[in-house]
């Protein structure tokens, strides 16, 4: 009988490692293979791959993150992004990297990555970054940054940064997929197509309709 016993839990341990091992991007089967965005062979879940006899440098090259961000927006902050779309080289490589611009006070508003765990680090000015665990404790972990210090977001959690100072400031970020998905939580919650059911909403915010009707206004505008 100890035996069964033992044979059940090695199985149930093998089924959970198996599992986890599957949890996160696809790992290579090959040197590299290199995203081929433009194919009508079909829908996967990632990407097809290039030739490799087609594959140069430049599918492993982006330049996009030395450019400054235009952070003059409603939050105040703006994302530029390196993953699998901009840089197909990182396909199946389970990384990406993304280049945050602050203006003065500016926000890079609560979001989770659904798919990915992040390491921040900031590289000018004075940031406050946070996490949010999960229900019932609802616990934030926070932080100042300054520069050259570094922050963990675990995958899935909803976190922040906001500049504390007066001048510009400036972050990259890694994480842990090639398409880390973005859910921005204001904008997915007010700005949704079709919209949320104001009953859904004023139940679950204990407000007035009338004040999501005023935030609801403003979102469905910033996404249309």
């Amino acid at each position: 009988m100890a035996n069964i016993h033992y044979f059940t839990f090695t199985i149930a341990i093998l089924e959970l490692a198996s599992s986890v091992a599957y949890a996160s991007d696809p790992d290579p089967l090959q040197d590299f293979c290199v995203a081929l965005h433009e194919s009508k062979a079909g829908f996967v879940n990632g990407n097809f791959c290039k030739n490799p006899l087609l594959v140069t440098a430049d599918d492993f090259f982006y330049s996009g993150l030395r450019n400054v961000g235009n952070a003059s927006n409603p939050v105040g902050s703006l994302v530029t992004p390196a993953f699998v779309a901009e840089l197909p080289g990182l396909n199946t490589l389970g990384i990406s990297i993304v280049r945050i611009d602050f203006a003065p006070n500016g926000l890079n508003a609560p979001h989770s990555h659904p798919r990915a765990a992040e390491v921040l680090t900031c590289l000018e000015g004075t940031l406050y970054a946070g996490f949010i665990s999960t229900n019932p404790q609802h616990r934030l972990f926070a932080k100042i940054l300054h520069e050259g210090d570094v922050f963990v977001f675990p995958r899935g959690l909803i976190h922040f940064q906001l500049n504390l100072g007066k001048t510009k400031a400036r972050a990259m970020a890694a994480l842990s997929s090639q398409n880390p998905g973005i859910i921005t939580i204001a904008n997915t919650i007010f700005g949704s197509n079709p919209p949320v059911p104001t009953e859904v909403l004023t139940k679950a915010f204990q407000v007035d309709k009338q004040v999501i009707d005023q935030i609801e206004k403003q979102f469905q505008s910033e996404n249309n």
